[in-house]
């Protein structure tokens, strides 16, 4: 089964991207880290019921890696956009043998935290981008855990794509979050996140 785990808002820096973010929340992100293997970095932002959210961009400090960056960073640009939603799940190889289109296994490290991440070859993940990415926690430690209370909830977490049947269709045995809704319209991901400053939209 997938669980819903975080969001993830793509940017061309990290100061961009801050600033969408507190700006339409209303609220402060918090220091993240550098992940060394895809050369980027990000800020985070605790949300209830275990949840996160993450602001991700290309580090500049960082070397460039030979591979394409996951999140399909290499070809963003322009204004911060909500880019991925990420679900958990137990055993990432079972999951990957019924979508192996949503990538291979990469093993990853951030200070005392270790994961494994489905990463497609060339960092596109299926169904332009709207197919979650995959991710398996190893060991009891989880960021979400960590992150100071923002009083933020995500409400409604909406997909949209022209052919949204068919990622239904993928997931519909594998996920079961009544947060999680599916349209039909153009390509994109809607968060509608309750703060203490009223219902906002992140897109």
């Amino acid at each position: 089964m997938m669980r819903l785990d975080h969001l993830a808002v793509a940017a061309e820096s990290l100061e961009a991207g801050r600033a969408y973010v507190e700006d339409a929340l209303g609220l402060r992100l918090q220091s993240g880290g550098e992940h060394s293997h895809f050369g980027t970095h990000n800020l985070l932002l605790g949300l209830e019921d275990g949840l996160y959210l993450e602001v991700i961009a290309i580090d500049p400090a960082a070397p460039a890696p030979s591979y394409p960056r996951w999140f399909d960073l290499d070809r963003f640009a322009g204004v911060p956009q909500l880019r991925n939603w990420i679900c958990a799940v137990d055993d990432l190889d079972a999951v990957l043998m019924r979508h192996p289109r949503a990538g291979r296994p990469v093993a990853l490290a951030r200070g005392d935290l270790r994961w494994r991440m489905a990463v497609p070859e060339d960092g596109i993940l299926p169904m332009d981008n709207i197919f979650p990415a995959l991710i398996q926690w190893q060991g009891a430690v989880h960021p979400a855990t960590r992150l100071p209370p923002s009083g933020a909830r995500l409400v409604r977490l909406v997909i949209s794509h022209p052919e949204v049947v068919t990622l239904q269709t993928w997931l519909g045995p594998e996920l079961s979050d009544g947060r999680v809704v599916f349209e039909s319209g153009a390509i994109g991901l809607r968060a509608e996140i309750a703060t203490p400053q009223g219902q906002r939209v992140l897109q």
